[in-house]
């Protein structure tokens, strides 16, 4: 499953994820400032099989 280091474009806060909250976050926002985020907010930490 892949990870993420997502990072709020609003408010800064780094946060890894998986690809569920990654789809939760891309769909609710920022799960500390609830600013709207996009794609681009996240970049791909490693993949696990």
């Amino acid at each position: 499953m892949s990870r993420y280091e997502f990072t709020c474009p609003e408010c800064g806060q780094e946060i890894e994820v998986n690809e569920s909250m990654r789809e939760a976050t891309l769909t609710h926002g920022c799960p500390v400032c609830g600013a709207s985020v996009t794609s681009a907010a996240f970049v791909t930490e490693q993949q696990t099989n």
